[in-house]
C-alpha cells in the first residue's frame, strides 16, 4: 500500500545544512556591509531566507506533475516578464534586470526562469522517453531555452544569468539519451559558432569582452577590466590558513573589494575566516550536491529525476563559475553564489528549486 507522502519524508538532514549555508550567509554580509552605505542588508537577507524557507515547504505540498503540467503556460508568462523588464523595468547598480513594485520589492524575472525551464526540462523529455532522441528533438530542446537565453543576454545585457540556463539543456539532453555522436557534432559546431562570434566582434560589447578575457592577464589593465580580479585574489591570498577575523579584511572593511556582499562573497569570506572557512564552505556545498543527487535517484519517475539534477547542474554550475571568478581561474561574469550571495531573486529562486526537490522525495512512495 502506497504511503500518502507527509513530512516526515521531507529531507531534514538537506534542511539542516541548508541552515548552515544561510547562516554564514547572513554573517558574512553583515561583515562585508558594516562599514558601507549597504549596511542593514543582512536583516534583509534574514527576510528573503525566511520567505524562501516558507515557500519551500508550501511547494513542497504540490505535485510536481501538476507543476510540469503547467509548465507551458509558466513559459509564456515568463517570456512576456522578461520582455516587460525593458519597458518597465528599473535599474539596479547600473544594470536594468529588475520590475519593481510596490513596497520596494525588485522582482528579477531571468532568476526566476530557470525554475520554469528546470519544469520544461522534465516535460519535452518525459514525454521522448524510451526512444532516442532525433535531432528535430534536439533543435526543439534548442530552441526553447534558447529565446529566454537570447532575451536576457541582448535585451538585459546580463551574459551571467544567460549562462546558466546553458547547464539545465545540457542536463536534461544527458539524461534524455543523447548519443555520442550527436554530441561531437553539436562541440563541433559550438566551436564554429564561437569562432565566428569572436571574430565578428558584434555580439559581444566590448566590456563584456574584457570581462571575459581579463581574467588572464588581469595586470595588463589593473585599474579597469582586472581590478575585480586583482583585488579578489588579494583578498583570498590575505585570509591565510585561518584569516583576519570577522570585520577586519583589509580589502572588505577598505572597500577595495568589489561587491564583497554578492558577487565577491566568497573573497570576503576567504579573506576573513581563511582556508578553513573557504574550505568549510564548499564542504557544506557538497554535502548539499550529494543529497540532491541522492534524492535524484530515489525518484519514483524519470521526471522526478530531471528536476532535482536540473536543480544540481545550476548549483554546480554557480559555485564553480563564481568560486573560479573569485580566484581568478573564470571570467567576471557576476554570477551569484547559491544561499551565500546577498539577493531576494536569487535567494527565493534557490529555495523554490529545493522546495520542488523535497517535493520529489516526499512522493517518492506514492504510485
Amino acid at each position: 500500500m502506497a504511503r500518502i507522502s507527509t513530512y516526515r519524508d521531507f529531507d531534514w538532514t538537506l534542511l539542516g545544512l541548508l541552515g548552515i549555508l544561510s547562516a554564514f550567509s547572513v554573517l558574512e554580509i553583515r561583515s562585508a556591509t558594516a562599514m558601507t552605505k549597504y549596511h542593514g542588508f543582512d536583516q534583509k537577507q534574514i527576510e528573503f531566507l525566511g520567505i524562501g524557507l516558507v515557500l519551500m515547504f508550501l511547494i513542497s505540498l504540490i505535485d510536481y506533475h501538476q507543476m510540469i503540467e503547467v509548465s507551458n503556460w509558466l513559459y509564456g508568462v515568463f517570456l512576456l516578464l522578461l520582455l516587460a523588464v525593458k519597458v518597465v523595468g528599473t535599474s539596479v547598480l547600473g544594470a536594468k534586470r529588475w520590475i519593481k513594485f510596490p513596497g520596494g520589492i525588485h522582482f528579477q524575472p531571468s532568476e526566476w526562469m530557470k525554475l520554469v525551464l528546470i519544469l520544461m526540462v522534465a516535460r519535452f523529455f518525459w514525454a521522448r522517453a524510451g526512444r532516442p532522441l532525433t535531432w528535430g528533438d534536439i533543435f526543439k530542446a534548442f530552441g526553447i531555452f534558447g529565446v529566454p537565453l537570447l532575451i536576457v543576454f541582448k535585451l538585459q545585457s546580463d551574459f551571467g544569468t544567460s549562462l546558466t540556463y546553458i547547464p539545465i539543456l545540457l542536463m536534461g539532453l544527458f539524461l534524455g539519451g543523447i548519443n555520442w555522436k550527436q554530441v561531437a557534432i553539436l562541440l563541433l559546431a559550438f566551436g564554429l559558432v564561437v569562432g565566428a562570434v569572436v571574430k565578428s566582434g558584434k555580439v559581444l560589447k566590448p566590456y563584456q569582452v574584457a570581462r571575459l578575457t581579463s581574467f588572464i592577464n588581469p595586470g595588463d589593465d589593473p585599474r579597469g577590466s582586472g581590478y575585480q580580479v586583482l583585488q579578489s585574489k588579494i583578498a583570498v591570498g590575505s585570509g591565510g590558513i585561518w584569516g583576519k577575523g570577522a570585520n577586519k579584511g583589509t580589502q572588505t572593511q577598505g572597500d577595495f573589494l568589489p561587491i564583497p556582499y554578492t558577487d565577491f562573497i566568497f573573497a570576503a569570506l576567504s579573506e576573513e575566516h581563511g582556508f578553513i572557512g573557504a574550505v568549510t564552505v564548499l564542504l557544506l556545498y557538497f554535502l548539499i550536491l550529494m543529497r540532491l543527487i541522492q534524492n535524484a535517484q530515489t525518484a519514483k519517475d524519470l521526471p522526478g529525476s530531471l528536476i532535482a539534477m536540473g536543480v544540481v547542474s545550476v548549483m554546480v554550475f554557480q559555485i564553480a563559475v563564481n568560486v573560479g571568478m573569485v580566484v581568478g581561474l573564470m571570467p567576471v561574469t557576476g554570477i551569484p553564489l547559491p544561499l551565500l550571495s546577498y539577493g531576494g531573486s536569487s535567494v527565493l529562486f534557490s529555495f523554490l528549486s529545493l522546495g520542488i526537490v523535497m517535493n520529489v522525495r516526499m512522493r517518492r512512495f506514492v504510485n
